[in-house]
């Protein structure tokens, strides 16, 4: 028995020391580096392996494939902006707005775009008969990005429908998340590949296993089609997001579609994305006009709503979109509204909200009645609580699962895109959101909003206070890990 004690004290020991090793030899929040370090004490031997596994950073072969793509569309963007027609221009630029559009476009990497014509989807029926709409008439390109793409009746309605493109000529491209897309196999997008369409794994989906790297997903959802008609926002392809799924219900998202110049970004953020994921030279994508069209006076969409598309992931430094999103918010000075299905904000996101809130400002956030996880539905909740406190107004939407990932900034500014309000969006997961500076659009976004509150009921410290203390511990306990959720 001297031995086995012996042997357990060794494993304690090395533990602790590997534990403290793994968590502070590289940067991490402080949040995140305690997150770990219980894990990691706690659960000796089951924690480092958890860690392999979820907590170690982007391979460096990752960030280098990510980081030294071209922005080869963003000149012809450029170009096209210069040249929209003076009669034609952004309805909020103000100075209040330049504020927003300097920090996004701080890189030269995200200009504000003009000429756009948008349109808000909250339904998945009118979302996929649209989309789908569009890819019918493709006639050149149809490149399509996605965190989950199931292989279910709408997953497969969309996959023939892509392989009936690339067998009349049309360029179909797909990248997909393998974790995000588990069904949807290798044989199964082979048959759009055996009609002439290539088909990717995000770089980091490829060897996830063997290069301990399953933490890292891409999450953006992005269409574009012919370089001129692109969609982007929270929802993905699949059944659920057309409320087809008992565990959910109705699916409550938001989608955009844009015809304009910002298509061109989202295009620029298609190819960037395609050529870190390529296994060989021959799949590269280099600029072309057919991908990049050149949106002269002539064809160059009449339409006037302001927008910026920006993206982020784990192979920038620091955190650009949730530091924008921050800066954004500020700007409030009688609304901000938020929609989001996991509110995980990390500190200095949470202290924001508190400050914006304690100056007046109406603050809204809307998240759903149920969980698809639960354990980070309860630190959601713990989350909920804590800001109702502090006189941020918590609604919770009863009319099945919302999946939304909006922003309302007073009359003027609001965001669509694939950002959740929690730490995985933050720093782990590639994302993208379009910003939008118009006055018109944002009465369209805060009328959703309003109708989404006619099935949402408003959080108050008397419900609060009924929850069994079983449930307030559990809801701490996620709230303690919330930074690895």
């Amino acid at each position: 028995m001297i031995w086995w004690h012996d042997f357990v004290r060794i494993i304690i020991i090395t533990n602790t020391i590997l534990a403290f090793y793994v968590v502070f030899h590289r940067r991490r929040s402080v949040s995140t580096t305690w997150a770990w370090l219980i894990i990691l004490l706690v659960l000796p031997v089951v924690g480092i392996t958890l860690y392999a596994f979820f907590g170690r950073g982007i391979s460096q072969e990752n960030i280098f494939a990510i980081n030294k793509q071209k922005h080869i569309g963003l000149r012809n963007v450029q170009k096209s902006i210069a040249k929209a027609p003076k009669n034609t221009s952004p309805s909020d630029t103000s100075k209040a707005g330049n504020i927003a559009i300097n920090f996004f476009n701080h890189q030269q990497e995200a200009p504000l775009t003009k000429n756009n014509q948008v349109k808000l989807y909250t339904e998945g029926e009118t979302f996929f008969h649209d989309m789908l709409k569009d890819m019918v008439r493709a006639k050149e390109t149809i490149n399509v990005e996605f965190y989950t793409f199931y292989s279910d009746n709408i997953g497969n309605r969309v996959l023939q429908l892509l392989i009936k493109k690339a067998k009349q000529g049309v360029k179909v491209r797909v990248i997909y998340d393998a974790w995000g897309s588990m069904g949807a196999t290798k044989a199964w997008f082979d048959q759009l590949r055996a009609a002439g369409g290539e088909v990717l794994p995000f770089v980091t989906s490829r060897n996830m296993i063997t290069r301990y790297r399953i933490n890292y997903h891409l999450h953006r959802k992005i269409v574009v089609i012919d370089g001129r008609i692109s969609w982007t926002g929270g929802f993905n392809i699949g059944d659920q997001y057309l409320g087809k799924k008992k565990k959910f219900g109705h699916w409550r998202d938001s989608q955009v579609r844009i015809v304009g110049s910002a298509s061109l970004l989202l295009q620029e953020r298609f190819v960037m994305d395609w050529n870190a994921s390529i296994t060989n030279n021959q799949q590269l994508i280099r600029f072309n006009s057919t991908l990049f069209p050149d949106l002269d006076e002539k064809n160059i969409h009449e339409g006037d709503v302001a927008t910026q598309i920006i993206s982020d992931g784990p192979d920038r430094y620091a955190p650009y979109m949730r530091n924008g999103m921050m800066r954004l918010m500020l700007l409030a000075r009688k609304r901000l509204w938020i929609q989001t299905p996991y509110l995980i904000p990390d500190d200095a996101v949470f202290a924001t909200w508190q400050t914006i809130a304690s100056s007046g400002v109406d603050v809204r956030i809307m998240i759903p009645c149920k969980p698809d996880h639960p354990f980070i539905y309860r630190a959601t909740q713990w989350y909920a609580n804590e800001l109702t406190r502090l006189g941020v107004k918590i609604y919770i939407y009863e009319d099945g699962f919302l999946h939304a990932k909006t922003t309302i900034v007073d009359d003027h500014f609001s965001s669509v895109g694939s950002m959740n309000q929690d730490f995985r969006s933050y720093n782990l997961n590639f994302e993208d959101n379009a910003v939008f500076y118009d006055k018109k659009f944002n009465q369209k976004m805060v009328a959703a909003f309003e109708e989404d509150m006619k099935h949402s009921h408003l959080l108050t410290k008397e419900e609060i206070k009924k929850q069994s203390r079983a449930l307030r511990t559990l809801q701490a306990f996620s709230r303690m890990l919330s930074p690895i959720l």
